[in-house]
């Protein structure tokens, strides 16, 4: 397979990128299964899956059984993925990989936060970047405007604020000089229209149905906020539970069902024209090795699998080349090397998202090299 363009010539404005990070290190040979490789079968003979058991995508690569609720999408063109993806980081260790992953190397903050930073198109909205969940991620260290919530319901300026309170600061901040006038006024309309958004049903659009689990109904806030044109321009949310040591079938069934279902329903609930001013991209620190253990499970890897979604995605493919799995193949202890550079899958869809936008300073210290490019 060659590397080619994971991203089509069109550009759209007002374009957002919502982050989901899979903790724990997924199993990318286990989600995106490359059962046209028979060196896969060999180092599995219990947990490898049978092309009969999976969603085939293209002759080579399927979809695990419990991604099927993706396969609409992937068949419409908006979800594509890049196989042998990660860092170059080999220590194995969660938390390391994860920071270095987030901090997009060793540089301070995370790189999502320099983007949003360093953007030159930037907004001007408090509500900017989110991230759900009670704390921030790494990846958003150093934004320049951004929250770490649960809900919607965490926005606002609180019950027991007096009547008219919202119009007395409107008019406190159109007499300040300076930028934190227009500052204070632009926080202020967006956490009214939170206001307005708490006060309505949360329904999603489409006929779209999310699970009641965490993740999914983080992506549905996350939705919300989108359709409601707070001016969000990058949102970050994870999903735990990919540390597959023993019973690896039964330890990542759940996660794999609640990623698939979350992200059908976060596609249908946005619909065409907001969905083609998305993008998604699915992320872990690192994969499995590739042999099965003795306890039916997976040890700590390197290469996995990332998935993109969204509008301006050449969807329908595996991108990107594929290094094989025979033993001469392999990197470590028995691993998946990693052929693309997380950086580089990111770099085309940060520039597609802003053009102008000098990458050296979203990932200092990396040689750039975009997959595919624009």
């Amino acid at each position: 397979m060659s590397a080619t363009a994971i991203l089509s010539e069109e550009r759209d404005l007002d374009r957002s990128l919502v982050v989901v990070f899979l903790r724990g290190g997924a199993d990318g040979l286990h989600l995106l299964v490359p059962h046209g490789d028979d060196a896969y079968h060999r180092a599995r003979p219990t947990i490898g899956l049978k092309k009969s058991e999976l969603t085939d995508l293209d002759g080579f690569f399927g979809l695990n059984p419990q991604l099927a609720a993706l396969h609409p999408l992937w068949q419409d063109g908006l979800l594509g993925a890049v196989h042998a993806a990660g860092s170059e980081d080999e220590t194995r260790s969660h938390f390391e990989a994860q920071d270095f992953m987030e901090h997009g190397g060793l540089a301070a903050g995370g790189w999502l936060g320099r983007f949003l930073r360093v953007r030159p198109d930037a907004g001007n909205s408090p509500l900017t970047a989110v991230a759900i969940g009670a704390q921030l991620p790494e990846c958003l260290r150093g934004a320049p405007s951004c929250a770490a919530v649960q809900s919607l319901e965490d926005f606002g300026l609180g019950r027991h604020a007096p009547p008219g309170f919202a119009k007395q600061l409107a008019a406190l901040y159109s007499s300040t000089p300076g930028l934190l006038g227009p500052a204070g006024a632009s926080a202020l309309a967006a956490l009214e229209r939170i206001d307005q958004l708490n006060k309505q049903a949360a329904s999603p659009d489409h006929g779209a149905v999310y699970g009641k689990d965490a993740f999914n109904q983080g992506l549905q806030q996350i939705a919300r906020l989108l359709k409601a044109k707070v001016g969000l321009q990058a949102a970050a949310i994870s999903l735990d539970g990919w540390d597959s040591h023993l019973t690896q079938q039964t330890i990542i069934e759940g996660p794999m069902s609640r990623l698939a279902s979350g992200l059908e329903a976060f596609a249908k609930d946005l619909g065409p024209e907001r969905l083609a001013h998305t993008n998604v991209v699915v992320m872990t620190e690192f994969g499995r090795r590739i042999a099965e253990n003795s306890a039916g499970g997976t040890d700590h890897g390197h290469g996995s699998a990332m998935f993109l979604l969204g509008g301006g995605i050449k969807g329908g493919k595996v991108h990107g080349e594929w290094p094989g799995l025979d033993e001469s193949q392999l990197t470590g202890p028995g691993d998946l090397a990693v052929r693309h550079n997380y950086r580089d899958v990111l770099a085309p869809i940060l520039t597609h998202l802003s053009p102008a936008t000098p990458l050296q300073e979203v990932f200092p210290g990396h040689d750039l090299r975009p997959m595919g490019g624009l």
